[in-house]
């Protein structure tokens, strides 16, 4: 009855302990990444900027107010003095202000599309984190269990040198490889913690609390795609490619903007006059009030110079040459992701076909033998080491084809990635 009431005990105190145990999942971390990632965050400023300097552009040439005053200092002669008041204003002509405003508009869609290219860069970077992640706490599970299994053989062979089934030699062996594998753990959960470190980091957390596992598997990231499909999404959705057209879209602003500020603008001025009575003897006067009126007109010598026309012409060029390298370069881009996913999806298709379970056989035959004594302790050594090999193999592959997929997804401007 004791036994049973600690054993209870025992199963209740391990459930509390579960429950504690913090576990990440992966729609929680992306929904972190994208709220909360401080890069992130910081670039929608850019969007903010762009809007508001599309704001300034709106703005037109302010009027000017003009006061002067005059005076004969020399009051025996009687000169009188003198008002002055005029509003003089800057009419634009040659659609400047239209060209900055469509200058400043297609900058915003710009800054929108620079965004969401970097969005799509950071949930890629980021769920290859997650999956690192993954990897590594996948790799920790087959050292612990080779730890655990190691360690139960070296306790048995301790006990059978003891009894005299086998040598010394063969005992410390055991023991040998136990500590050796319990070293390679320690190692493990460093880089296990490493990796967990960083999906704080993509999360923005500035608390350092690590959770204690993540959830998700890396098994399920089989799709059937066609190269095809892929280039017409990635033309028509990659956010690098529309900002390459927008740059054009700048350019040909840029252009036009250039162009209308050859044109002359027209200084138009109105005022008024006052003027006090001028009481000398040698030329009297009247006081009198006057009304001005005028445009200027600059003389546009610099109009002559066509450098910055030229200028933005060749950049508008420049940016049309810019987009075909960014049409090309996103071809390359999927077509290269795609050979690489099709390879890792036949690795590990060429582990399914039985490698791990021969391994596996291997291995417990030869721990079979060994306690039979029809083997020795190196060669059950050897086929636990290539168990390990194997299984570690096997996680890479299967962490290379989820990458690959993931690559694949950036590239193509897709995303169906779940955990």
């Amino acid at each position: 009855m004791k036994k049973t009431m600690f054993m209870v005990a025992l199963l209740g105190c391990g459930l509390v302990s579960a429950r504690s145990q913090s576990v990440l999942t992966f729609a929680e971390y992306m929904r972190n990444v994208r709220e909360c990632n401080v890069g992130y965050l910081a670039e929608k400023y850019n969007v903010d900027i762009a809007a508001a300097s599309a704001k300034a552009a709106r703005v037109m040439p302010d009027p000017e107010l003009s006061v002067g005053y005059n005076n004969n200092q020399n009051w025996n002669l009687q000169m009188g003095y003198g008002w002055e008041v005029g509003l003089s204003y800057d009419l634009e002509l040659g659609g400047k202000r239209r060209a900055r405003m469509m200058l400043a508009r297609s900058e915003t869609e710009l800054a929108d599309a620079l965004l969401e290219d970097y969005f799509r860069n950071l949930r890629a970077d980021a769920a290859i984190a997650y999956l690192g992640a993954l990897r590594e706490q996948s790799l920790l599970g087959v050292q612990r269990a080779s730890c655990l299994q190691m360690d139960s053989l070296a306790r048995a062979d301790s006990i059978r040198f003891r009894l005299g089934a086998i040598s010394e030699v063969d005992a410390r062996q055991s023991r040998l490889e136990a500590g050796t594998l319990q070293l390679e753990l320690y190692s493990r959960r460093g880089d296990l913690q490493d990796a967990l470190l960083q999906l704080l980091v993509m999360q923005g957390s500035r608390e350092m609390t690590l959770p204690d596992s993540v959830a998700g598997s890396l098994g399920r990231f089989r799709r059937d795609l066609t190269l095809p499909a892929l280039l017409a999404s990635a033309l028509d959705r990659r956010a690098d490619l529309k900002a390459a057209l927008k740059s054009q879209d700048i350019s040909q602003s840029n252009l036009r903007l250039a162009r209308a500020n050859r044109a002359i603008d027209l200084g138009l001025n109105i005022g008024g006059v006052y003027s006090s009575q001028v009481r000398n003897d040698i030329a009297p006067a009247p006081a009198f009030k006057g009304i001005t009126a005028g445009i200027s007109v600059p003389l546009k010598f610099s109009g002559l110079n066509r450098g910055e026309v030229t200028a933005a012409g060749l950049s508008a060029r420049q940016s049309d040459m810019q987009y075909e390298a960014a049409e090309l370069q996103i071809r390359a881009e999927v077509t290269q992701a795609f050979n690489k996913y099709t390879l890792a999806c036949s690795l590990v298709d060429h582990f399914d076909r039985g490698l791990l379970g021969e391994a596996a056989v291997i291995l417990q035959k030869k721990i079979y033998s060994y306690r039979r004594g029809e083997t020795g302790i190196l060669e059950v050594l050897n086929a636990r080491r290539t168990w390990n090999e194997v299984q570690t193999g096997y996680l890479e592959t299967l962490f290379d084809c989820a990458g690959a997929l993931v690559e694949l997804q950036r590239a193509a401007a897709i995303w169906d990635i779940e955990l």
